[in-house]
């Protein structure tokens, strides 16, 4: 027996809204890993980080949307001194140093975040509340909302670094860090403004996510794994494979999730990454030199 075209179509829908919100997670940390090399473990943790924020200042304010500017702008000044204070001595050294690094800040963020907000869900109440009928559904349209939000911060930080000169000056130092800083570009300054930029966007998709699911200290680590997939599929660094392998994995979930449970389907990711990686290690998503 088939499966119904209605079924695929909302699975199309939820994987689209579900990709669009991952790319926003996995924009912030290709960009990262891009000028800086930092393979940051703790990204995920910034999401988390944003989401308590997010529902801290929603129930000072009764605004999502003061929340949600409120929590990027609060996590992109942390991700700043944090990039200063601990990353900042740590460049040129050993990979390994800076992976160690980099999770021991996430298991301090999540014990911070145990200790401050305690080990109870918490869960922001989505701003838009009215659902549109989707043939046997009705879907909210919060949902599809989160999604053009998310295309447009993409959108907004695609057209910085294309057009804005401090966007240019972040793209040089992505082609040729000692170059770029030999024309004077001030390559120290960058590699905090771009972990700012990072920790802003994965602060975002966290109030963005935190009305679909439960809040916890502990959604950082669900995050961060599927970012990392999403990045070693889209080719490490590559900023637009990124966004498409978002996408790619998020639709092959749900497609899956049409056979087998929505836990089960998750293993479907985990063999793109296999596949990825032995039979183009460099990403589906990087163009082959001609």
């Amino acid at each position: 027996m088939g499966i119904p075209v209605e079924q695929i179509l909302i699975q199309t829908i939820n994987g689209l809204v579900n990709g669009m919100i991952l790319a926003l997670v996995a924009s912030g940390l290709t960009l990262i890993f891009g000028i800086m090399d930092v393979v940051n473990f703790a990204h995920g943790e910034l999401v988390m980080l944003g989401a308590f924020t997010g529902a801290t200042t929603l129930a000072v304010t009764g605004n999502f949307w003061l929340a949600l500017v409120a929590a990027t702008l609060i996590v992109a000044m942390f991700g700043a001194a944090l990039q200063i204070s601990t990353l900042r001595p740590l460049i040129g050294r050993d990979p390994l140093t800076t992976i160690l690094a980099t999770f021991g800040i996430s298991l301090v963020l999540q014990k911070y975040a145990l200790w401050q907000w305690g080990p109870s869900a918490r869960k922001l109440q989505e701003p838009i509340s009215a659902q549109f009928s989707l043939f046997y559904l009705k879907y909210p349209w919060y949902r599809i909302t989160t999604a053009l939000l998310s295309a447009a911060i993409i959108g907004a930080l695609y057209l910085f670094l294309k057009y804005g000169k401090y966007g240019i000056w972040i793209r040089a130092a992505i082609q040729d860090r000692v170059m770029a800083q030999a024309m004077g570009i001030p390559v120290p300054l960058l590699h905090t403004a771009v972990f700012a930029i990072g920790a802003g966007m994965a602060a975002a998709s966290g109030v963005l996510f935190g009305p679909l699911a439960g809040v916890t200290q502990t959604i950082g680590a669900d995050f961060t794994l599927r970012a990392f997939i999403v990045v070693v599929v889209g080719g490490m660094g590559n900023l637009g494979g990124s966004i498409l392998a978002s996408i790619f994995i998020s639709l092959l979930e749900a497609y899956a999730s049409l056979i087998v449970s929505p836990a089960q389907a998750v293993i479907v990711s985990f063999v793109a990454l296999i596949l990825t990686l032995l039979f183009r290690p460099t990403g589906l998503f990087v163009p082959t030199p001609k």
